[in-house]
């Protein structure tokens, strides 16, 4: 008998699949209440996110910081000396919006591999489901704020002032993280049951980062391909990150709505996703 069937017989085993089966029917107040009881749990999950990516890595933590230093200097070479775009402070300009870009990207496939890492666990804890894809979000986003090191020490050997407007920030994290958590709890609903998802996945980021304004100006997109970049819903929360950073103003309020409405739209998509297909996540891990 396997390790799997030796524990759905044992009486704890049994236990834990009744509850289990039980935390699905939890509306989603039942959900927030769940994952506050289970805080410890939640940061046990988030440290080991942040120190098993760097667990073997010389200058560990550094490399959040390292990370997009270099990838800057590549995009900079390329892009704004071979192809000369007419972007003062090319580098600001980049790393304004790729570090969200590499927020998103990195949280939502590492929601994915959580099923991989957490599968066990799963079976063995009695725990609220969301709070695996919940703790690679927020891990996803210590990453990001402590990336802006970096950025706010190019933006000032580049000499561009560090306006008020940045103070705006948290509110554009937050927007971007519940778009993420709520792209996150689809994609982990759906990996459950088809783990091609994830290759698939990995495909559609490298096609969706070039349809994405982060590398390039918007103003030198086609004409007749343009409505594909404006349809790109991390266009706009992107754009909440790189108005108060590089232009030193708040979001235009057109973009703020339109950022808070896909933010709010993807955490209901996700959670319906995530509610209609947990009951049967057991069988599938």
């Amino acid at each position: 008998m396997s390790l799997t069937n030796e524990f759905m017989e044992s009486p704890s085993g049994r236990e834990n699949v009744r509850r289990f089966r039980a935390d699905q029917t939890a509306g989603f107040r039942d959900e927030i209440r769940d994952l506050a009881l289970h805080g410890h749990l939640l940061q046990s999950l988030v440290m080991r996110d942040l120190t098993v990516r760097y667990k073997r890595s010389v200058i560990g933590f550094l490399w959040t910081m390292l990370h997009p230093l270099l990838l800057t200097l590549i995009f900079v070479v390329i892009f704004s000396a071979f192809f000369r775009f007419a972007i003062e402070h090319y580098a600001v300009y980049f790393l304004s919006a790729f570090l969200g870009w590499n927020f998103f990207a990195q949280s939502t496939s590492s929601a994915m591999s959580s099923i991989a890492w957490n599968g066990m666990l799963m079976k063995q804890v009695r725990a609220p489901r969301s709070i695996f894809p919940l703790s690679t979000t927020i891990s996803g986003m210590v990453n990001l704020v402590l990336s802006m090191i970096p950025l706010l020490i190019i933006m000032r050997i580049q000499g561009l002032p560090i306006q008020p407007s940045i103070l705006f920030l948290p509110v554009s994290f937050l927007l971007l993280a519940m778009f993420t958590f709520g792209v996150s709890l689809a994609l982990y609903s759906l990996a459950v049951f088809f783990v091609d998802v994830r290759e698939m996945y990995i495909v559609l980021l490298t096609a969706l980062m070039y349809l994405t304004p982060i590398i390039y100006p918007l103003e030198i997109v086609p004409e007749k391909f343009l409505w594909i970049v404006k349809i790109n819903p991390l266009r706009y929360l992107l754009e909440t990150l790189r108005a108060p950073i590089y232009y030193g103003i708040i979001p235009p309020v057109r973009t703020l709505g339109i950022s808070a409405g896909l933010a709010v739209f993807a955490l209901v998509i996700g959670w319906i996703a995530f509610r209609r297909l947990s009951p049967r996540f057991y069988a599938h891990l």
